[in-house]
């Protein structure tokens, strides 16, 4: 099996590899307040063609982990991942594109929102601010149509692990 060469798109993840610390603020409810928190991320790659995201995360009810793939799929022409985490019990499936100045990749999946019971349509958002922050925000649509946004959270590169453009 000859190994795919990697794409534009696989080079674009690539930015994500690193060691970052994490703030952010989530919504746990509708009628619930903005909590923040705070953690860590490691991003690796797996061979040319995928990263592997692994975060911490301290919430109120303890420390959380979550895990995501992510890699591009050149016969779909769409990025694909997933997203699990130690909170939950449900596998996000994610299929995504960039938006037309590859700042932004949208990630959509299906799954458990605010209210029990029901599976509703849910977005990541990925923008690239520059080369040592990103800017994370997941958004939920409600039976009404309207998308909601229910956490936000800013990635910055560790000191140690600046980019060089950065010192130039």
């Amino acid at each position: 099996m000859e190994i795919p060469v990697p794409r534009e798109e696989h080079l674009w993840l690539r930015k994500l590899v690193g060691e970052w610390t994490v703030e952010g603020e989530a919504k746990m409810g509708p009628d619930q307040p903005w909590e923040k928190w705070q953690g860590t991320e490691t991003v690796r790659a797996i061979g040319e063609l995928w990263t592997l995201a692994e975060g911490k995360a301290d919430s109120p009810d303890g420390e959380m982990t979550m895990v995501i793939t992510l890699g591009f799929d050149p016969q779909k022409g769409r990025f694909v991942g997933t997203f699990v985490a130690s909170m939950m019990n449900y596998l996000w499936i994610y299929d995504g594109a960039l938006d037309a100045d590859k700042r932004v990749l949208t990630l959509e999946s299906e799954g458990p929102g605010m209210t029990e019971g029901k599976i509703f349509k849910a977005q990541d958002k990925i923008e690239m601010v520059d080369d040592n922050h990103h800017i994370l925000t997941s958004w939920l649509q409600g039976d009404d149509g309207q998308w909601r946004k229910v956490m936000e959270a800013h990635y910055h590169r560790k000191a140690q692990e600046r980019r060089l453009e950065e010192a130039a």
